[in-house]
């Protein structure tokens, strides 16, 4: 027994290191603007040349990878776009911001001394400061030669489910489609929404934490709004939607798809 046990802590250390080489392919980055810093990790394609064009994928994380290690962020989600298979059908520059932890990416009024949580989702709020550097890195990027800038998508999970509802009102004219995930939004911003964005939305039936109802009212109105919208409600998953929403097999192929025009 004393060997099986030694041979699982083996094996356990063994992936970690894996693991953790793998996550290093996303390169440490800091982007400072106006005397503030936020921590990026960015993962490029292989074979990467910055004189060819490739799509951009930005990543907002949820609330529990907040912090100033440059490295939470990648706790969700950044294994998926490491997948061999992903980065030879949908080789792209793909990149996960650090919200520090006591900021926000949504402008959200959050009451944590409940569950679910009490959200108000104010129509018009000051952007956060969080948000309003990864605003300024998105145009540093776009900015690159390297940026496809017809192909920007963007998505997140729970406060970065509402990250990506909010930066779609801040920056509608930068994203071809976006993939909120268990986040919500005031349904009257999609009114200021590029009308050709394509967005597909998920949350789950059982979340206790951000209500479903929250990204309900939102594909209702983008549904009225007659914009490219698809919801994936899971009827059994409580607040980790996520990790459905990331086996969905459509779910990149869709969304790689997608292209806008641009001026």
């Amino acid at each position: 027994m004393k060997t099986k046990s030694l041979l699982l802590a083996l094996l356990t250390v063994i992936s970690w290191a894996i693991q953790a080489q793998d996550l290093s392919q996303y390169k440490k980055e800091v982007f400072s603007e106006r005397g503030q810093h936020l921590n990026y990790r960015i993962l490029y394609p292989e074979h990467f040349s910055p004189n060819k064009k490739y799509p951009v994928v930005l990543f907002l994380h949820g609330s529990g990878e907040r912090g100033n290690d440059n490295e939470a962020q990648l706790v969700h989600g950044s294994k998926l776009f490491l997948k061999d298979e992903v980065r030879k059908d949908f080789p792209a520059v793909v990149i996960f911001p650090q919200c520090p932890k006591e900021d926000y990416w949504s402008s959200a009024d959050i009451d944590r001394s409940q569950y679910p949580l009490g959200i108000i989702f104010p129509e018009k709020k000051a952007t956060t400061p969080a948000m309003q550097l990864v605003l300024d890195l998105m145009d540093s990027i776009k900015a690159e030669k390297y940026s496809d800038d017809s192909r920007i998508y963007v998505g997140g999970l729970s406060m970065g489910g509402m990250g990506t509802f909010e930066i779609l009102r801040l920056k509608p004219d930068m994203f071809a489609a976006a993939f909120p995930i268990c986040g919500g939004a005031n349904p009257a911003v999609v009114s200021q929404y590029d009308p050709k964005l394509s967005i597909w939305v998920f949350h789950g039936a059982k979340d206790n934490v951000v209500l479903p109802s929250y990204s309900t009212d939102m594909v209702i109105a983008l549904m009225k709004a007659k914009m490219d919208v698809k919801y994936t409600l899971y009827k059994d998953a409580n607040h980790n939607s996520w990790d459905s929403a990331f086996a969905e097999p459509q779910l990149l192929p869709w969304l790689f798809s997608k292209s806008k025009s641009v001026k």
